[in-house]
């Protein structure tokens, strides 16, 4: 059984900070649920249900799964591009790209108790928009060249800094960030990173978890 959602969930938004846990294509759902349970040990502060090759009872099993675990833990579950999917199994948000829906229809479908991420990759003007229309946090990347996305554009860490400045919202930094280079976006004003490969591919998940913790310790000690 999947305990309810925290009241008020307005409250989320400011936890859109820290290790943002972005789920790898994963079939077997218990090594994914058991991966996701490493991570949220380690300290990822959200979690996003993302998986490009399922179809859809897969993405249902998923991801009602993995709200479970993040509900008994205190974390946002965030369902990747899927409005549908979210609004039906009562996650935590949605999260949107380019091509995935007009943003004001997607905040009337979730109302207030939802959050509402975006994707604006390496363009500030599309953030502003994307907070005139109701989000609760934006993203930028690619970061740093990314395996996920190697055709992606990039978004250097001066960017960062800039949306900090012009827009009031969690700022998330993603792709290619690693430990050992997450530090510089962190430092330019990013109040998340968003992470799979360097997360959900090491071969100690809590591990590494606590590894990008660590980061965010360092600046705010």
């Amino acid at each position: 059984m999947i305990p309810a959602r925290p009241e008020p969930l307005s409250t989320v938004s400011r936890q859109i900070a820290g290790l943002y846990a972005i789920t790898p294509d994963e079939a077997d759902t218990e090594i994914l649920e058991r991966k996701v349970r490493q991570a949220l040990s380690g300290g990822a502060r959200i979690v996003q249900y993302r998986n490009k090759s399922a179809d859809a009872a897969l993405k249902r099993k998923q991801s009602e799964r993995l709200l479970a675990l993040c509900r008994a833990a205190g974390v946002p579950l965030i369902v990747n591009d899927d409005l549908e999917l979210a609004v039906a199994i009562d996650a935590d948000g949605v999260h949107l790209g380019r091509g995935d829906g007009g943003l004001a229809e997607a905040r009337a479908k979730l109302g207030a108790r939802m959050l509402l991420g975006v994707s604006c990759y390496d363009r500030i003007e599309l953030a502003v928009s994307a907070r005139q229309q109701g989000a609760d946090y934006v993203a930028f990347g690619t970061a740093f060249p990314s395996s996920t996305k190697p055709a992606a554009v990039g978004a250097p860490p001066a960017l960062y800094g800039e949306a900090k400045m012009r827009i009031d919202l969690p700022i998330v930094a993603i792709g290619g960030l690693t430990p050992d280079n997450a530090h510089t976006v962190i430092e330019a004003g990013a109040d998340a990173i968003a992470v799979i490969s360097a997360l959900f591919d090491a071969p100690d998940v809590a591990a590494a978890a606590r590894k990008f913790r660590r980061l965010f310790q360092r600046k705010n000690p």
